[in-house]
């Protein structure tokens, strides 16, 4: 299963840790909180287009639709967490509606993500997490308007079905919007086409498979949504500054 394969959460009291390093991804957003540990090195953050630059034993808590993107700086070890809003059940529906003004903690010292075995150990630690962050900072109301529920839909398209043969035309047919329009307005909200956004969605994903399982080049490319070799060659390279096999090797 690729990271951030599901839009939503998968089911009830969904917690998964991920251990990367010198990781990056593409926009994107979910219907699950997220928690981004920096144990050692720099990583920038940009949510709803507010950057932040995170050092280590930095934490930054991304709520539900809030569009973000992740690069390392130069080097970076993170833990991600990814979890269903249930598991703050109590914090979620006291904050549903609002993001925060400041969405990064620091911490003293590193996270020990092992001692997080159990469910209660797990919501004992994000609540407390919760906790922190209520006295950090201040929150504000989600504003949404009709243009970025559009950009909303169209991001859930790429998620969905960015390992299949996806093009702009074949979104807008689906959405049953004016393809001119949504054209023009991904480009203007995202500041990129939206060809350029799905390549670097799908090369992200190629990232994390490549360092996290089994699969060959060829497979790794083809689940990603590249069915010729030399175009996933061409657009990872362009990406990364590397080769997929040279990616893979690197610690």
């Amino acid at each position: 299963m690729a990271f951030f394969e599901k839009h939503g959460v998968e089911e009830k009291e969904f917690f998964r840790l991920t251990s990367l390093k010198n990781y990056h991804f593409s926009i994107h957003f979910h219907l699950a909180f997220e928690m981004i540990f920096v144990s050692d090195g720099q990583l920038y953050v940009s949510v709803d287009q507010k950057e932040y630059q995170l050092q280590k034993n930095d934490l930054i808590f991304i709520f539900p639709n809030q569009i973000h993107e992740f690069k390392t700086v130069d080097y970076s070890d993170i833990t991600i967490i990814l979890f269903s809003p249930e598991l703050i059940g109590d914090f979620f529906m006291n904050f549903k509606g609002v993001i925060p003004d400041d969405n990064v903690l620091h911490f003293e010292e590193k996270i020990d993500f092992s001692k997080l075995s159990s469910i209660y150990r797990q919501k004992s630690f994000l609540y407390a997490v919760c906790a922190d962050l209520i006295n950090r900072t201040s929150f504000t109301p989600v504003k949404q308007s009709p243009q970025t529920k559009v950009l909303y839909k169209m991001l859930l398209c790429v998620e969905e079905n960015y390992s299949s043969d996806l093009t702009l035309k074949a979104v807008a047919k689906h959405l049953q919007y004016d393809y001119p329009y949504i054209s023009k307005l991904f480009a203007r909200q995202m500041n990129m086409t939206f060809t350029d956004y799905l390549n670097h969605y799908r090369i992200s994903q190629a990232c994390y498979l490549l360092k996290n399982s089994e699969q060959s080049i060829s497979e790794v490319a083809m689940n990603c949504g590249y069915n010729n070799l030399r175009t996933f060659h061409r657009n990872f390279i362009k990406i990364t500054g590397q080769p997929p096999k040279k990616y893979r090797e690197l610690d």
